[in-house]
């Protein structure tokens, strides 16, 4: 069965599941998937380059007056770069209070790379033969829409949808007189595609506003198979730059080939004694402290990776070992070259003895693992091989003494974090989801990537779960970024039910 197939029929399910509700409730959905994809339209034409100061304020004005449409006191967080948004309902003492991060900030486009001629003005689609899609005018909108036709527009899936399906379900409570069962805050983020530098700071700044019991971040796609998905948690990430050097100036191979250092031969001698041949990192200390329980494994187990189809997308029959399957394996942490450069390849090969190799490496973390002590551990394996290890430019004294050098630049540092799989709330939110879409719920214990809003959590030391709501197929951060009708309906439904649903049910 393909993806496509695959995504479709559940989708379908997904939407009937939701519309099984009685009566009203079932009629106002549909109205109300109609009635959010007119609002997602006008969300995506107002441009949000995160690089932008101006666009970034026009969307603020546009949320300010949205959430106080439904309600809402609203408020402009200021930071050190773009000001934040936050909304919240009036509070009542016998709740819990819960507080959504969603972002509506956008990488910049390259509209001659889209299928469209502006990526700000949304396009409706349908699938077509051998995999094409055909546009649509939105008059063959009606109340009963194809669940697998899409809306194609910058940002429809990153970050703007969920912020729609978070309007829109609270749309429905009312209409069905549904109360809401938390206090809800809502902060929403005007840089994230920039890394989301102001948000630890301003968690400190703002820190009794932010006040809750619990974190939902609404953002990211849902399992590749489309079952509802919950995960409890994202690496961090640190970087390593390493630079060795020979001559001072790139020298005739013939003439020092046998004399002169070679850096690219050190650098590369240096990054194969990191890792075994399993792909497992071999410096002392890397893995301490991480443990997997038995039920910890069942969970990782329990989702449906399919090493063959992922094999097969990344077009490789040979895997490292430091798991043995995938969802294992991002319980580690990684060592990453990502980049190496030295001399001259290609047509512009030349017959030299480079001066200087460098390697970029990426450190993912996971929270057993503080990236200042990966980085110490890194340094002092390096030094162990015999090398002086500088945090400068060398200068010709450092150049001419009895050590190769090997120069060490550092990042900062964003840490990992994770909510335990057996915490309450989670295991709440994954009884509602299995109950409302008869579906098992993919739970993902440590997604593999990072996301700016970890600090951020770690600052608030509150659960926080990842609720995705979007296709797995939507081209994020990419040209002809997507929305599938049917996440609407999925969204609005699991929404509507997480939010309207008390603890003790």
């Amino acid at each position: 069965m393909t993806f496509q197939t695959l995504s479709r029929a559940f989708f379908v399910s997904c939407l009937v599941a939701s519309l099984s509700v009685v009566g009203q409730e079932a009629s106002e959905l549909k109205a109300q998937v109609r009635h959010s994809i007119d609002e997602l339209a006008a969300f995506i034409a107002i441009p949000n380059d995160a690089l932008n100061h101006a666009d970034i304020n026009r969307n603020i004005s546009w949320l300010t007056e949205k959430f106080t449409d439904r309600g809402f006191n609203t408020t402009v967080l200021p930071t050190e770069e773009e000001s934040l948004f936050f909304a919240a309902l009036p509070m009542e003492a016998d709740k819990p209070t819960l507080l959504m991060y969603m972002h509506f900030d956008g990488q910049s486009v390259d509209p001659a790379r889209w299928e469209q001629a502006d990526p700000y003005k949304v396009v409706l689609k349908a699938p077509g033969p051998d995999g094409t899609w055909e546009e649509k005018p939105f008059s063959e909108l009606e109340e009963d829409i194809p669940d697998d036709w899409r809306l194609f527009g910058r940002s429809t899936s990153d970050d703007k949808g969920p912020i729609v399906m978070l309007l829109n379900a609270l749309d429905l409570m009312k209409k069905t007189g549904k109360e809401l069962a938390f206090n809800l805050k809502v902060i929403l983020d005007g840089q994230e595609e920039r890394g989301s530098r102001p948000l630890p700071a301003a968690v400190e700044t703002y820190r009794e506003l932010l006040e809750a019991d619990y974190l939902l971040i609404a953002d990211g796609p849902t399992h590749y198979t489309g079952r509802p998905t919950l995960v409890y948690g994202c690496r961090g990430i640190t970087t390593v730059t390493l630079t060795t050097y020979g001559p001072i100036r790139p020298q005739h191979s013939g003439h020092y080939g046998n004399y002169a250092p070679n850096p690219g031969q050190q650098l590369a001698r240096i990054l194969a004694s990191m890792k075994d041949e399993s792909g497992r990192v071999t410096i002392p200390g890397y893995y301490d402290g991480i443990t997997l329980s038995p039920e910890e494994m069942e969970v990782l187990k329990s989702v449906p990776d399919e090493a063959s189809r992922i094999d097969a997308d990344l077009q490789v029959g040979v895997t490292d070992q430091v798991g043995s399957f995938y969802q294992e394996a991002l319980q580690y942490p990684s060592l990453n070259i990502r980049g190496l450069a030295s001399g001259w390849v290609g047509p512009q090969a030349r017959t030299i003895v480079p001066a200087s190799a460098t390697a970029e490496l990426d450190l993912r973390l996971v929270p057993e693992t503080d990236g200042t002590r990966l980085k110490g551990l890194v340094r002092k394996h390096i030094e162990s091989l015999g090398y002086r290890v500088t945090d400068s430019e060398p200068d010709a004294e450092m150049r001419s003494g009895p050590q190769l050098l090997v120069r060490m630049e550092e990042s900062g540092v964003t840490d990992a974090f994770r909510t335990p799989l057996d915490h309450p709330f989670g295991v709440h939110l994954v009884g509602l989801l299995s109950d409302q879409f008869e579906e098992e719920v993919v739970q993902i214990r440590i997604a593999g990537g990072t996301v700016p809003i970890a600090p951020f959590v770690n600052a608030l030391d509150i659960p926080a779960f990842l609720l995705p709501l979007v296709n797995p197929d939507n081209n994020q951060h990419s040209p002809n970024e997507n929305l599938r009708i049917g996440q609407l309906g999925y969204g609005i439904q699991a929404l509507y039910t997480i939010l309207g649903t008390p603890l003790s049910e």
